[in-house]
């Protein structure tokens, strides 16, 4: 194994991430009908306010209470609630995504794993616990509980800190996102790899050390 640490994102990296089903069964509990309109309505507040919470200009507090205060308002709930009922419901429906656990099971004993998520807190653990996989994690960082998130350099500093600062050469981070995963990792001087599932353009100045398009290809890559 080249690598002593390989760090992951968690949405869309090691979890499926189907808001839309999330928010639908969430609403379902409400006797509203939550239709891809609405969905469409919901992204238009809550697409701005991740790229604001990425940028440092609001925190994760705000980020989960302002997306919903429209709908908290029209149903006479604290947007906090809406935001909370969100969460357990997305952790109810969470899978992992096609080659998760034959990766992580494969890595385990041979790296140190690690997760590093701009995701919420609420999420996280019981997802782990509910796909097996929280044994497996020697380090699970969350934006939220920081108070940074990716791309800043300063959530991965935290997270080499927790980890006793390895060689960074000796650290991989995987992730879906090329801004947030890649280009942090690349700043913080990691290695990175892209995962690129949908064959999206590579960005502008954004050259990570590997692309794979699955984790099935991945494990190729890390275990054969």
């Amino acid at each position: 194994m080249q690598y002593q640490w390989i760090l992951f994102d968690a949405d869309e990296t090691l979890f499926h991430f189907d808001a839309f089903a999330g928010l639908k069964l969430m609403f379902n509990r409400f006797d509203i009908d939550f239709t891809l309109t609405d969905f469409e309505i919901y992204q238009r507040v809550n697409k701005p306010l991740w790229v604001d919470y990425q940028d440092g200009v609001i925190s994760a507090a705000e980020l989960q209470t302002k997306r919903f205060i429209e709908w908290g308002e029209k149903i006479g709930v604290t947007a906090q609630h809406l935001n909370s009922e969100f969460l357990k419901a997305m952790a109810e429906i969470c899978d992992l995504l096609p080659g998760a656990k034959a990766l992580i099971d494969g890595l385990v004993g041979k790296a140190n794993l690690g997760i590093i998520t701009n995701g919420f807190t609420e999420l996280q653990t019981v997802r782990l616990e509910k796909t097996g996989l929280l044994h497996a994690f020697d380090q699970v960082v969350i934006s939220e509980e920081v108070g940074i998130a990716k791309p800043d350099v300063a959530i991965f500093e935290h997270a080499l800190t927790r980890m006793n600062n390895p060689e960074r050469s000796q650290v991989l981070m995987v992730g879906d996102n090329p801004h947030s995963d890649i280009l942090g990792g690349l700043n913080a001087g990691l290695d990175t790899c892209w995962l690129n599932a949908t064959e999206q353009e590579r960005p502008d100045g954004i050259t990570p050390h590997y692309e794979v398009k699955s984790l099935t290809e991945l494990h190729r890559l890390l275990l054969s």
